[in-house]
């Protein structure tokens, strides 16, 4: 972290942070239909995260469509959990 401006290496330093927050550049991953744009943001308490916006092409059926969107909950919903658990502290083995 930069001590004259407190951005730290991988902030953006510009308009995008705010209330005391850093975000970095967004990260785009562009797949034809569908398209992820992922932001890390350090709050103001100093807690790291994650910001992640997806945007999916849906089927042009409603059955279809509904389909797709619980697919992709249950997706999204396994990768939120599997990051949880990797952030998770490890206990300490006795010595």
């Amino acid at each position: 972290m930069n001590r004259r401006d407190r951005h730290t290496g991988w902030c953006a330093g510009d308009h995008r942070c705010n209330l005391g927050e850093h975000r970095s550049n967004e990260i785009v991953v562009d797949a034809g239909h569908a398209r992820a744009v992922l932001v890390r943001v350090r709050s103001a308490a100093g807690r790291d995260h994650a910001e992640i916006r997806l945007r999916v092409a849906l089927a042009p059926t409603e059955v279809a469509a509904r389909r797709q969107l619980v697919g992709l909950l249950g997706d999204v919903r396994q990768a939120v959990t599997r990051a949880a658990i990797a952030a998770r502290p490890r206990p300490r083995r006795a010595a």
